[in-house]
């Protein structure tokens, strides 16, 4: 990770590799990403990320089989996604953790860190005395 990097700037990186990501493994990108980097948790909000097949399944009462697929989809790759995490704060990804929302086609991603990102960014960034 380069040094002196915002948090902001480490945000913003965050969301691009998530919609990589999701590009690559998941077909479709979603159409809006915000990364919240918070003490030792990085929350990530995917909005849009339903296809058009997806959302005709949920129609018909597939919103479980939907979660269901779309949950392992996600754990099957979690490796490489913490990887990416992992190389974009310098900090150990503890665990991972997501929800599907079918009713408003959001995707909820959170990432639990080994330390807490938020002071040492602010630490790296406040002047030295």
């Amino acid at each position: 990770m380069p040094t002196k990097q915002t948090k902001g700037q480490i945000e913003a990186d965050i969301s691009k590799a998530v919609v990589k990501f999701e590009r690559d493994h998941m077909g479709r990108g979603p159409h809006e990403v915000r990364s919240h980097i918070v003490q030792d948790m990085i929350l990530i909000r995917l909005k849009g990320v339903l296809t058009q097949a997806e959302k005709q399944l949920v129609k018909s009462e597939g919103a479980e089989l939907l979660k269901q697929v779309r949950t392992k989809l996600l754990e099957h790759s979690s490796d490489r996604l913490k990887e990416v995490v992992t190389g974009l704060t310098g900090c150990h990804v503890v665990s991972m953790h997501s929800d599907l929302s079918t009713r408003t086609e959001e995707r909820v991603i959170l990432f639990v860190l080994d330390r807490n990102l938020e002071d040492r960014l602010r630490q790296e960034l406040s002047p030295s005395i």
